[in-house]
């Protein structure tokens, strides 16, 4: 395919589990690790804060769980889209293995480098840090929540360093059990709403009211809220954080060489997986409103605790403190199992330092790419300089969510010119282009509101990654002068 760099064989994306060398990966990675890599990368703390940001813009009950029913959608249509591209191209670094093909070695390493200093490595020091403040919070351990954070990260390297199996089954462990805390906050607010709490005076016709656009969770008449324009933008607004929340997936597409059989086991993990969020996702919301009120909700910060503490009391608050711990070390797991694969692809494609596209004999992992990824967001979280960065996160992440997807339209009129590899069946997008065409949509209008809403920080973004351009050019040079000796 056009724009390919020439890069050291890989063997068949099908075949057996190759013997390891510099450049062969081992598939250990099956179809239940695989989803949870979905869902760990989709899960962090946010579900348990965010459903206030939405509820402080759409005021009505029935709109927040429209909102985040809609962002579910525009999910699902990604995973569709991004399971036809794993089937296409079963390869390291997944979105850039696919910006490479589609368009140009250039545009897959800006990926890389805004993936390497923005995306990936502010997000991960942000959560880092976010687990050792509950951590420290809920044992008492005398230590710095920077330094926990460092050590968290380096231990995490350490595993994932032993081999892809070690990573994705700590990993998996994670994801279930964030799973757990998540069922177990919907099956306290449900068994709170229907009366059974002993703080509860909520009867059913309340919580009925409060689902219907009624009420709010005390039978108070929730606001009006805004209409027409007003609320289309309001919806708007909304549906940014909804669909920040529910980004993440396309980060097992990193690692589609070490899944088993990855052109059939990689798309059902991504479908799977994000339909197994968007189900969690929208039962907490409900739980939330039901419990709390629009309003209630829309006026508390953490409203996961809020809503475990009337549940549960301090019991129920210390209960949720302990599931956001398990699912940000979750979290922090998937990014240090996948992110690394994109270095190690820009590495073996002659675009970075050699040592990053390297597998280590023993163990078949890109040790050096897993250990610069740890020291960066080690970096960050000692500088303490992470909330600056993760704001430059939003604009770039759905940049490129979309460009990736627009991968799909190149593809297939390759495809249909006898130019490129046809998907199968199962794996195609159903509704392209035109579902295709709405989630890149989506994807840019995130990306336009986020300029619009914080264009400081959006353009300090974007200049970090245009400054990657003499990085590629002086990287492409040097590739050039190692061929010419």
């Amino acid at each position: 395919m056009p724009g390919r760099p020439a890069v050291p064989e890989t063997g068949s994306p099908q075949g057996p589990d190759p013997a390891p060398t510099p450049h062969r990966v081992r598939r250990k990675v099956g179809l239940f690790d695989a989803t949870m890599l979905v869902m760990g990368g989709i899960v962090g703390a946010g579900i348990f804060i965010n459903p206030y940001v939405v509820a402080r813009e759409l005021p009505r009950p029935g709109w927040i769980l429209g909102a985040w029913a809609l962002g579910g959608a525009i999910a699902l249509l990604g995973a569709f889209v991004y399971a036809e591209l794993a089937a296409r191209m079963p390869e390291a670094g997944g979105q850039y293995a696919y910006l490479r093909e589609a368009y140009h070695p250039g545009v897959a390493f800006l990926y890389g480098w805004a993936l390497l200093l923005v995306i990936q490595t502010g997000g991960m020091a942000a959560v880092a840090v976010t687990f050792a403040a509950y951590f420290v919070e809920l044992t008492g351990l005398k230590l710095s929540a920077a330094a926990l954070a460092a050590l968290t990260l380096a231990v995490l390297a350490v595993i994932n360093c032993l081999g892809v199996r070690a990573g994705s089954a700590v990993q998996s462990g994670l994801m279930v059990l964030k799973i757990v805390a998540i069922l177990g906050l919907v099956a306290g607010g449900v068994w709170f709403v229907a009366g059974g709490g002993p703080a509860s005076g909520m009867s059913g016709a309340t919580a009925a009211g409060a689902l219907s656009g009624l009420g709010d969770a005390t039978g108070t008449p929730s606001p009006a809220g805004p209409s027409g324009s007003g609320l289309l933008f309001a919806l708007g607004a909304a549906m940014v954080p909804v669909l920040f929340a529910y980004g993440g997936w396309q980060t097992a597409n990193f690692v589609a060489e070490e899944v088993r059989e990855p052109r059939r086991n990689l798309p059902r993990a991504l479908v799977l997986g994000v339909a197994g969020v968007v189900l969690l996702y929208v039962a907490v919301n409900w739980v939330c409103v039901a419990v709390l009120g629009p309003a209630g909700l829309a006026a508390s910060t953490t409203p996961a605790s809020a809503v475990m503490e009337r549940v549960l009391g301090t019991a129920g608050a210390r209960w949720i403190a302990v599931g956001i711990t398990l699912s940000t070390l979750g979290f922090l797991s998937q990014s240090v199992l996948t992110a690394p694969r994109v270095y190690y692809a820009m590495g073996r494609d002659g675009l970075f330092f050699r040592a990053v596209g390297r597998l280590d004999r023993r163990h078949g992992v890109p040790v050096a790419a897993i250990l610069l990824q740890a020291v960066m967001a080690i970096v960050i979280a000692l500088s303490g300089r992470y909330d600056q960065i993760l704001s430059y996160v939003v604009s770039m992440d759905f940049l490129f969510f979309g460009l990736t997807a627009t991968c799909l339209f190149v593809f297939r009129r390759r495809e249909g010119s006898g130019d490129g590899e046809p998907a199968e069946a199962g794996a195609r997008v159903p509704g392209h282009p035109w579902t295709t065409g709405l989630f890149v949509a989506a994807c840019w209008l995130v990306v336009a509101a986020t300029f619009a809403r914080y264009p400081a920080n959006s353009l300090i973004g974007l200049g970090i990654l245009v400054a990657g351009l003499p990085v590629y050019l002086a990287w492409r040079r040097r590739r050039r002068t190692e061929r010419a000796r």
